[in-house]
């Protein structure tokens, strides 16, 4: 499936800000899985590229300047297999271990604790997580606008909504407190329903010695439709932008994202229902 993105994200402050620096995560990488046929960063200044701790790609933008917004946008196209379920994901520059631990945002309660215990069945990993997962998903309905990005999992586990990076915090609190490595990782989804939030957060767990994807919020394991930027701990490791500044008073932020098949692949697939 060949996808383009396009990845608008837009700062407007009340006053002027003195200086900024933004951590940018937004150019994907070549996997087995995903490749990259031609990727851009749009930004006010030029910034510094570097690799972060967890083998994501990094820029960082400094302003120095006075300036009163950002436009940050990222565009590019992009190939993933057809059969990236089947494809088994490598452990990475890191050591599997290194993701047993548990952030601020992922500490699980009794609750999350004994929700995980219920459903786990170490003679059949896989199954019992993908049980699970179907279970946060029925017990955590996708509703939007009524969680924040510092919310922790015990508190959106405990209200029994969020979105997609509420499920994630969720599910990777799951994981943990079973004594499995589990990641969080950030990216873009492609889906034909057009309301579809383009953005996506989900999960990778690790056990017989590969990544294992797990959608909460699409209750998938398959990662044929996703696109993924980073990976992290959490929201606050693995988030496309993220920044300080100062001054500016109160902020502003606007981000779209729209991902679509591109159009030589729709013309193929059209011409191929016809036949």
């Amino acid at each position: 499936m060949k996808l383009t993105v396009d990845h608008l994200t837009h700062y407007r402050y009340d006053h002027e800000v003195k200086f900024s620096t933004q951590y940018l995560r937004l150019t994907p990488q070549n996997t087995p899985r995903q490749r990259i046929i031609e990727w851009s960063l749009t930004l006010p200044e030029q910034a510094t590229p570097a690799t972060d701790g967890f083998g994501n790609i990094l820029h960082v933008l400094t302003l120095d300047r006075p300036h009163e917004m950002i436009a940050i946008r990222a565009k590019g196209q992009v190939e993933i297999a057809d059969d990236s379920e089947s494809i088994l994901e490598e452990c990475g520059p890191l050591s599997p271990l290194v993701f047993l631990r548990c952030s601020p945002l992922t500490l699980p309660d009794e609750a999350i604790r004994n929700f995980a215990a219920r459903y786990y069945r170490a003679d059949a990993a896989d199954e019992s997580l993908r049980e699970m997962m179907a279970e946060l998903r029925l017990r955590m309905p996708y509703t939007p606008g009524v969680t924040q990005v510092q919310d922790t999992a015990a508190k959106v586990f405990s209200a029994r909504h969020g979105v997609c990076q509420d499920h994630s915090h969720v599910f990777l609190a799951c994981c943990r407190s079973l004594h499995i490595p589990a990641r969080y990782v950030s990216g873009y989804i492609y889906s034909e329903d057009t309301k579809h939030v383009a953005m996506h957060a989900w999960v990778e767990a690790w056990f017989d010695d590969h990544w294992q994807s797990f959608d909460i919020t699409n209750n998938t394991c398959n990662p044929g439709q996703h696109l993924k930027l980073a990976v992290g701990f959490d929201y606050l490791d693995a988030c496309p932008v993220r920044g300080s500044r100062i001054g500016g008073g109160y902020e502003e932020m606007y981000s779209e994202a729209t991902v679509e098949q591109t159009e030589e692949q729709q013309a193929g697939g059209q011409g191929g229902q016809q036949q």
